[in-house]
Order: structure tokens, then sequence, then C-alpha cells
């Protein structure tokens, strides 16, 4: 158990897609418009996680080769990618790619997300750190995410770098500090994936709490990294969190 409760926090930070945003089934809806035109015993038309996985091999590679490009166009080499490697490279438009890479915004969030996080508003300062672009973001937020309200947003397009890397972490630090007053104690990392967000949350000395979701393809195995992670809460989902935090500030008030 951990030495201290939720109570103990004064800020979260979440990632965003794949935490509250139901990040691998829209990315599986998305890329639909390629799948479909593969034979049926074809395994990425049959398996949707092998998919997922698929893109797991390719976004981090074409992050780190270009850190500076906007998420919507990661999205589009990686759909060229996955393409050419199913013998479709030549049969996608340009149009296709761009409506793929724009797609990320209107991606749904996970039926207990808003409700959870206007009941943590309640104790917390909410901010994101997310791998997305400004505008990609502007539309998650004015659209599945509107009935939430956050602190700060911060993204990738900005930062100038993608999660895994620590510069992601310490703009998170300093700018929760210089924007907020939040000292770095104070914050408890939110997220589902473990490689992107929990195992550089811990190399940076951050607190971590992993929300479990599910089909979870690119989340990580918990069983594989629980020593590199920062795992120091674990929710099956955000309104079980939710609810203990309910719980502790309604017994310590």
């Amino acid at each position: 158990m951990p030495s201290r409760g939720l109570q103990d926090y004064s800020c979260l930070t979440f990632d965003c897609y794949g935490t509250l945003i139901d990040w691998e089934n829209g990315f599986i809806e998305a890329f639909r418009s390629l799948t479909n035109r593969l034979d049926a015993s074809h395994s990425l038309r049959k398996d949707p996680a092998a998919l997922l996985k698929l893109y797991g091999q390719h976004e981090p590679r074409i992050q780190a080769q270009f850190p500076t490009l906007k998420y919507s166009a990661i999205l589009e080499k990686v759909y060229d990618q996955i393409a050419s490697e199913c013998g479709l490279g030549e049969a996608i438009t340009d149009a296709e790619k761009t409506a793929f890479g724009a797609s990320i915004g209107t991606w749904t969030t996970f039926p207990d997300t808003i409700e959870a996080l206007q009941r943590l508003k309640r104790h917390f300062k909410l901010v994101i750190l997310s791998n997305v672009d400004e505008e990609s973001f502007s539309r998650t937020l004015s659209g599945p995410l509107s009935g939430a309200t956050f602190d700060a947003t911060y993204v990738a397009e900005k930062i100038g770098s993608y999660k895994p890397d620590l510069r992601n972490f310490q703009y998170l630090i300093d700018h929760c500090k210089s924007d907020l007053q939040v000292e770095k104690g104070q914050i408890l990392h939110t997220a589902y994936s473990l490689p992107a967000d929990l195992k550089p949350a811990k190399e940076i000395g951050l607190t971590g709490c992993l929300i479990e979701r599910y089909p979870n393809a690119m989340g990580g195995d918990f069983g594989k990294m629980k020593d590199e992670v920062a795992v120091d809460f674990r929710f099956a989902t955000l309104k079980d969190m939710a609810d203990e935090a309910d719980r502790l500030f309604s017994s310590s008030s």
C-alpha cells in the first residue's frame, strides 16, 4: 500500500489518449478504411490487437525521428507505413491519410471519463500531458471532453518532443509549479500506458497511478514492467479512482 493516500495530492496530471479518450478503439475504427480492403483472412483484419501492436512498433520510431512533427502528421506517416506493408501503399490517397490524421480529435471518451473528471475536479487541480498537437487536442477538448474542465494542458507540439522523452515530464513539473503553484511532490501522474507515461514518471521521480484500460494492446504488461514503473496507485477504472477520492476527502472533512 502507498504511504500516502489520494487526499495527500493536490494535482492530477493525465495522459489523455488511452486514459481519458478510448484511443485504441478509436484508432481501430479510423483504420477500417484500410483494413476493410484487406482479405478477410488477413491477420490485421481479423485481429485488431495485431494492428495496434504494429502501430506501436512504428509510432515511437517516427516520433523519435520527427520530434517536432505534429501528431496528426505522425498518424499520417504511420498510416502510410502500414498501408505499404499490407501492399496497399499505392492505393491510398493523400486525402485518406489526412482524414486519418485528423480523426483523433473525434475519438470518444471512455464511458466513465467525464463524470469521473467532474468529481475529481472537486478535490484536485487537473492537468493534461498529451502526445498530440494543439489543433487535435483543441478539437478533443471542445468535443468529446467538453464536459470536463482542466487547469492546464501541455501538448507535445508546444513542448517540442514526445513522451516518453523526459523533457516532457520536466516541462510538466516546471509548468505545474510556475503556472499552478504546484510542487513536484503534489503531482500524481495518472495514465494507462506503462512505457509512455509511468516508466518515465518513475525515472523523473513522480508518483504514478495506473488506470487499467482495455483492450490494452498498447499500454504495456504490468507483470513484466512492474519494477520499472511508477504505480503507487492502481484502479480498474477512472470511476473507481473518483470513488476513492470522494471517500477519502469525505472522511477527512
